[in-house]
């Protein structure tokens, strides 16, 4: 049986109107930004400085001691992220350059584009698995895997490309859109996927080659990111359990081996449990050089919006 086994064919792959789709995420339910300065100083000031209390209030302070030096701030990101609607808390830090680079995995980058395009996201996995409709929609796998074939024609990186292509369609959610952001306000985002995990890899557009080459180009260019955390910047990972670490310590180590010291860093995981990955891998091995490393425990939804306002509240 097995030497005469063959890739399947997907050319006959059928896709549905992404209209059609019922989601659990709407742009209707998003985090909203108060109007004008909230300053958070006084509630900070009534935290104990003491284990996570005395840990949060220090890594607010690098962060803003990273902006304020024009060091390097790198958010790496689940797409649960997308999901728990924060982009807005996330955009206004993207506006004001206090994030320099943001990196996606797969899920990231299709939660966002889809927010773009119709401010919904997030489809019943197990209602549509069952029937084979299970990420078969037409639009996401389209567009998005045209962007990505553009990329690899052009040698530039997924993350530009996607964001390109939702400006070039002019998106009617673009304001709620990281990737549309990072083209808005020349912030880069680059998107590192394994092929076969996300829903646009099903689709007959899908082209590994391109996929593959799209990311790679944005793997060398996250790992030039890297090299300007050296002496005061600062990496957080959110919600990433796998595949951000993991390309967090490799894009380290070359930068590394090409003769960037890299230390005296800040690394923060954020998540709502804590994973091996993410505290080896981007807390405690690479800042073993010098820097500091922290875990926070707790809900995206409360957690980063009080860690962006706190450090709003410092400006």
């Amino acid at each position: 049986m097995k030497k005469d086994l063959k890739p399947i064919d997907m050319s006959s792959v059928k896709t549905y109107p992404l209209q059609d789709r019922v989601n659990k995420v709407s742009v209707n339910d998003f985090a909203t930004l108060p109007d004008g300065q909230v300053d958070l100083s006084p509630f900070l000031a009534c935290l104990p400085k003491i284990l996570k209390g005395q840990d949060f209030l220090e890594l607010i302070d690098k962060i803003v001691t990273a902006h304020q030096r024009e060091k390097a701030v790198i958010v790496m990101m689940g797409g649960h992220v997308i999901k728990c609607g924060l982009t807005p808390h996330l955009i206004a830090l993207a506006e004001r350059e206090i994030i320099t680079g943001f990196a996606f995995n797969g899920a990231s980058s299709i939660h966002d584009f889809e927010i773009a395009l119709i401010g919904e996201t997030s489809e019943d996995v197990s209602a549509y698995l069952q029937t084979g409709q299970f990420g078969m929609w037409e639009e996401t796998g389209k567009l998005m895997n045209e962007a990505i074939q553009h990329a690899a024609d052009t040698g530039i990186g997924m993350g530009e490309a996607l964001g390109k292509k939702l400006t070039a369609l002019d998106a009617p959610y673009n304001a709620y859109s990281l990737l549309a952001a990072g083209i808005q306000h020349d912030i880069p985002i680059t998107v590192h996927v394994a092929i076969g995990t996300d829903i646009i890899h099903q689709h007959p557009s899908a082209n590994g080659a391109a996929i593959g080459e799209a990311s790679f180009t944005d793997f060398r260019l996250l790992t030039q990111l890297v090299t300007q955390l050296e002496d005061g910047g600062v990496v957080l990972n959110f919600g990433s359990a796998v595949i951000l670490p993991e390309v967090f310590l490799k894009a380290l180590t070359i930068a590394r081996n090409l003769g960037h010291t890299v230390s005296r860093f800040t690394a923060a995981d954020f998540d709502m449990l804590q994973q091996y990955r993410p505290a080896e891998n981007v807390v405690k091995r690479p800042t073993e050089m010098g820097g500091k490393g922290w875990t926070f425990t707790g809900h995206h939804e409360l957690m980063i919006p009080l860690l962006v306002q706190a450090v709003l509240s410092r400006f």
